[in-house]
């Protein structure tokens, strides 16, 4: 029975979780020091790319573009496929 003896998984499913979080961490860093440090200022200061505000062009647009490539690496990197079955886990 595999409750018994530790089991590989967890270990794999919380480096991955931590990972995520991270991810997250970054994610509302980005967008809270571009949001709030670009777009504290007046108004009538503030500079446009695409028809967009300067702070919201980076914190929500290439936010967005750096996390989608960011977390399609991590994923293709980092995680690993693991067997959901217990039988499968047995075998080895």
């Amino acid at each position: 029975m595999l409750s018994q003896q530790k089991d590989y998984r967890f270990s794999i499913a919380n480096r991955e979780a931590l990972i995520g979080i991270g991810l997250v961490l970054f994610n509302f860093i980005w967008w809270f020091g571009f949001a709030y440090g670009l777009g504290s200022a007046d108004v009538s200061e503030y500079h446009y790319i695409f028809g967009f505000p300067a702070w919201f062009f980076y914190s929500c647009i290439i936010g967005v573009l750096i996390m989608a490539v960011l977390v399609f690496f991590i994923v293709k990197k980092f995680f690993v496929n693991v067997p959901f079955d217990d039988e499968e886990l047995e075998k080895r």
